[in-house]
């Protein structure tokens, strides 16, 4: 090998390449003395590329950004309310029950399209709000053909392809990427099949901003955290939807008995007074 010296021995006769490493640097050896050494320098390794999702996690507020004059208002008010017995629907957990079962692999299928329609209609655990464009699209498809496409639609979202997130499935559904979803069963309605499915994961607040009932404007009622706006880019809405209600269960904290009691602390506390820390 030429150009290369023994630090040894001073022999440049009898080099020998023993392995190319990764970072570019050759292990070589003397033929003539026996000596080993790394020649050459290290490259700089090459660096990662982020993902936009990734890019944009990284951005999302988080629990620590909450100031701690706020930190111990809210402790406070959630002392007075959980000393308060919480009044529980007792129609939740059988209607939430039955409805795991109907977007079951199997059960998702095999339902009745009235059970489809009924769920977009009801408000037992989680009000969707008016869902007029929803029925006059079910009325207007035929029910054969409505049922299929909400069908679809919760497919994709529970059971869709791993390589793409559930944020990102949630925000195809809600923009109708490609034609995917179902008119007027988007942002709430999609939501709402999250809490039922995932009653331990999702908060029953289903949309991401509006009329202050939002989970973008309980977060800033409630914590002080300005929660950004929605773009079409790195903060889509599924992103926002999912990742606003992970930082509120984070923020709410231990002590509730389920999602439901939490979401009742965080519409309460919203109301209530936060005196100068108030932002």
């Amino acid at each position: 090998m030429a150009l290369v010296t023994c630090p040894e021995c001073n022999s440049d006769e009898d080099i020998h390449v023993d392995a190319k490493l990764d970072d570019g640097r050759l292990q070589v050896r003397c033929g003539e003395c026996g000596a080993g050494w790394m020649h050459g320098v290290a490259k700089a390794p090459t660096p990662v590329s982020m993902s936009s999702f990734d890019k944009a996690w990284l951005k999302f507020p988080t629990s620590a950004m909450v100031t701690s004059g706020r930190a111990a208002r809210v402790e406070e008010l959630k002392r007075q309310f959980l000393a308060m017995k919480p009044v529980e629907d007792p129609a939740v957990a059988p209607y939430w029950r039955h409805y795991q079962q109907v977007f079951s692999h199997d059960g998702l299928w095999t339902c009745k399209p009235q059970d489809l329609k009924d769920f977009a209609n009801s408000d037992v655990g989680a009000n969707p709000g008016n869902m007029s464009v929803f029925n006059t699209a079910w009325n207007q498809m035929g029910e054969a053909a409505a049922a299929e496409q909400v069908r679809s639609a919760i497919d994709y979202l529970l059971y869709g392809p791993d390589s793409i997130p559930l944020e990102d499935r949630l925000t195809h559904l809600i923009v109708g990427h490609q034609g995917m979803g179902m008119t007027g069963f988007r942002e709430s309605l999609l939501t709402r099949v999250l809490c039922v499915v995932k009653p331990d994961e999702f908060l029953p607040i289903l949309t991401y901003s509006g009329a202050g009932t939002g989970k973008r404007d309980i977060t800033r009622a409630v914590f002080g955290l300005n929660m950004p706006k929605q773009d079409q880019v790195s903060m889509q809405i599924g992103r926002l939807a999912v990742w606003s209600n992970n930082l509120l269960l984070d923020l709410a904290g231990d002590g509730f008995s389920s999602c439901q009691h939490a979401s009742a602390f965080l519409w309460w506390a919203k109301d209530q007074d936060f005196g100068a820390d108030a932002v």
